[in-house]
């Protein structure tokens, strides 16, 4: 028996939407998953600029104990400095830092903020006061709960701004470490998919944000953008945000995120703790070009859209059939592509669980912007 082409306008809508995320897998994340690899640290180039790694730090004394021997034992023949910045901490992550600036007094910087002016985003302004100091025009950026994946990180990521094609923003990828349970499954594929979008977008040419936890620019992007000026105000942004400013403004973006280069992070150990961490983060997509809410936004509606419609065709047994025909291709073909993501940036998921990952994803996604809707109080530390 024949099967029947369903007449129900929410099938065919289903079907726009699975083509929708069919082509941003093929054409974006894919082709990204499967370009060729960077070159190997010991591979001839650029080396000879010094670099200021910056960190900002807000009671972050046990994370701090681990990232610094890390970041100390960069190999980087150029030279470089740490810019620690301490963020009012109430622990002894000053005392700490002030420690290491003494015995490391040539490769340790240490700034001190006091307080924050009103208004002020705090972490922005500390990082403004950290790049004031730093010495040296390349700036490469880390979180304090971050550990660097190699001892080449900086080499690797500096190269990004080679003078024959280089940048003047470099855009790294940050994974975070495994751990048991189901929340640490969610918080990597969310990592994963993140890291699809804003990675192969760059790769594409459509350059739209960065992560903090890792992420260069030169002091000369700094100054295009006017550092945070357009949103000091605003509490999240410190890296999207600058990433919008300047290609606002005209600046060259590369993308350096190969496993060498990433950092790696602790995920957070509850869903209270990262619930606020994505309010946060999805708080700054309000500010982004009209074109890149466009294209992040077509995508994440697609998902969304496919799951509410096939809620919707699911009460009817008459689309059972054709209903699990589009999904079975949908799921197989997007999750050989994520696996194959995963494999390529380290960050790997289980390919068992990514159709249940996948749906959980989304619909938290979607209680995140009716939250920010309701509610758009947020906070730093």
């Amino acid at each position: 028996m024949l099967l029947s082409i369903p007449t129900s306008p929410f099938f065919w809508l289903l079907v726009a939407c699975v083509a929708v995320q069919l082509f941003y897998a093929a054409y974006f994340f894919w082709p990204f998953a499967r370009r060729p690899a960077e070159a190997a640290a010991d591979a001839p180039g650029s080396d000879t600029e010094p670099v200021s790694i910056v960190v900002c730090a807000r009671n972050e004394l046990d994370n701090l104990r681990q990232l610094l021997p890390s970041l100390l034992r960069q190999d980087y023949p150029a030279g470089f400095e740490i810019v620690l910045i301490d963020d009012r901490s109430e622990d002894d992550t000053y005392l700490y830092a002030q420690q290491l600036a003494q015995y490391y007094h040539e490769k340790v910087r240490l700034v001190s903020v006091a307080r924050t002016p009103r208004e002020f985003a705090p972490k922005k302004f500390a990082l403004t006061l950290g790049i004031k100091t730093a010495r040296h025009a390349r700036l490469l950026f880390t979180d304090a709960d971050c550990r660097p994946a190699t001892n080449q990180w900086l080499r690797l990521m500096q190269r990004g701004f080679a003078p024959r094609g280089g940048a003047d923003l470099v855009v790294g990828f940050s994974a975070y470490a495994a751990a048991p349970g189901f929340l640490n499954q969610l918080i990597r594929y969310e990592t994963l998919l993140t890291a699809a979008q804003y990675l192969s977008f760059a790769w594409r040419g459509w350059p739209y944000m960065g992560v903090g936890r890792n992420l260069a620019y030169s002091r000369g992007c700094f100054t295009a953008t006017k550092g945070f000026a357009s949103h000091i105000r605003q509490l999240s942004g410190d890296d999207d945000l600058l990433v919008q400013d300047a290609v606002r403004a005209g600046q060259r973006v590369a993308v350096v995120a190969d496993p060498p280069a990433h950092t790696r992070s602790q995920p957070a150990a509850t869903w209270a703790v990262w619930w606020h961490q994505k309010r946060r983060h999805l708080s700054a997509g309000r500010a982004y070009r009209l074109a890149d809410r466009w294209r992040v936004g077509t995508f994440v509606m697609a998902n969304v859209l496919g799951y509410l419609v096939t809620v919707v065709l699911a009460f009817s047994p008459n689309n059972w059939i054709p209903l699990a025909v589009v999904w079975a291709l949908r799921t197989l073909f997007v999750s050989a592509v994520y696996a194959r993501l995963g494999r390529r940036l380290s960050q790997p998921v289980t390919v068992g669980l990514l159709p249940v990952l996948d749906v959980v994803y989304f619909v938290q996604y979607l209680a995140l912007g009716a939250s920010l809707l309701f509610n758009r109080t947020l906070r730093w530390k």
